[in-house]
């Protein structure tokens, strides 16, 4: 278990000690109540972190120790922490990656929000219902594209409607090889990652294995290690890669691999619009301030999620108060990267198992973590 804790520079340290005694009371039952097996947190006040921990274990021993009278498994639990340097494939928080660097080429006037995709990639990508309809680059990473991922296409003109699809960010990793003459994994790491001193990345065989958190999803009563197919190494298919075709090999809608120490470097960049300022004060710019603005302006005002380019605005975590960024959850990891760009706050959660479930709410372990974090961090915290 690791805990840092920075002085918040609005609060005198009495308040701040208060604040985070109620939030850990308060975690450390909601927990218990989801059977957690680690969580990872971070919260961002003016620009600085502003506090970190760590709960739980970043792997479950998976020996079966003393069958109980049902012959379910009983798990082992005595395993290594988690702690800040942990890595978690963060699932759809790497769309946010594939879309900044398209942005990027954006920016560059290598691309055009409003280009015909199937002309970037030399195929035919048209809604059947809407054939004279072109489908953007700017369609596929607002989720207004009409693609869907039963490998088909939605009954509403592209730009006319909004679906959450993944094959969007498939096309768009795609595009992002073809335009930029560099393997997608590559090209993130080399004009993303390292600027901002991040380690990890889309291509598993490249990251450190040993910083790697398993994964683990509630089913039938105990937990199943998912990282056969998490971290499912990619070895010979790359002998044989093809740049433009087999982008699906870094899954660039939900491979990413990074820790939370990592993903607030990424996110602290989004927040100031693109720029990234370290704790020595070296800066490196990895978005013009107009391109990140352009990436958190909604293009889509349906439900609770209003998309962006790669981000999303919603007050389902901060009713009242609207926060940019983007959830994760595949293979039992949940997430969440959200932050306030105005007010220069921002919450990172990352868990690698609970017993929560995509038709829960409340019971699922990222929402109620951030909804926790911004009553205690940024509300008026009251004990219950």
């Amino acid at each position: 278990m690791v805990c840092v804790a920075v002085l918040f520079s609005s609060c005198d340290h009495y308040d701040l000690k208060r604040r985070i005694a109620l939030f850990e009371q308060d975690m450390d039952a909601y927990r218990a109540q989801n059977d957690n097996v680690g969580l990872s947190v971070v919260f961002v006040k003016d620009n600085k972190v502003a506090y970190m921990r760590q709960w739980g274990l970043k792997h479950i021993e998976t020996e079966e120790t003393n069958p109980d009278d049902t012959g379910k498994q009983v798990w082992n639990r005595a395993g290594e922490p988690l702690d800040g340097d942990a890595m978690m494939r963060c699932a759809s928080i790497s769309k946010t990656f594939c879309a900044t660097g398209l942005m990027q080429l954006v920016e560059k006037g290598d691309l055009g929000l409003r280009m015909d995709v199937g002309k970037i990639l030399g195929k035919t990508i048209r809604n059947p219902h809407f054939p004279d309809t072109p489908i953007t680059l700017e369609m596929l990473m607002s989720h207004t594209s009409s693609i869907n991922d039963s490998e088909s296409y939605n009954d509403y003109e592209p730009g006319k409607g909004y679906m959450y699809c993944d094959r969007n960010y498939t096309l768009g990793g795609m595009i992002l090889e073809k335009v930029s003459g560099e393997r997608f994994d590559e090209y993130v790491k080399r004009h993303i990652l390292l600027p901002l001193g991040i380690t990890g990345g889309f291509n598993v065989d490249s990251v450190d294995h040993d910083k790697l958190a398993s994964l683990y999803q509630w089913e039938d009563g105990h937990y199943i290690c998912r990282d056969a197919d998490a971290y499912a190494p990619r070895g010979e298919k790359l002998e044989w890669y093809r740049p433009g075709e087999d982008t699906y090999l870094f899954s660039p809608a939900a491979g990413m691999k990074i820790s939370a120490k990592d993903l607030t470097k990424y996110m602290l960049m989004h927040m100031n619009h693109g720029l990234y300022v370290d704790e020595n004060g070296d800066s490196v710019r990895i978005l013009a301030d107009s391109t990140s603005r352009n990436m958190q302006t909604p293009r889509s005002y349906e439900g609770d999620e209003h998309f962006g380019l790669g981000l999303l605005e919603t007050e389902m975590f901060s009713p009242g108060t609207v926060l940019v960024g983007h959830c994760a959850g595949a293979y039992g990891m949940r997430g969440v990267m959200h932050f306030n760009p105005q007010e220069k706050y921002g919450f990172i959660v990352m868990s690698n198992g609970a017993h929560d479930t995509l038709n829960g709410d409340e019971n699922m372990i990222h929402f109620g973590t951030i909804r926790r974090m911004f009553k205690y961090f940024i509300g008026e915290p009251t004990a219950e």
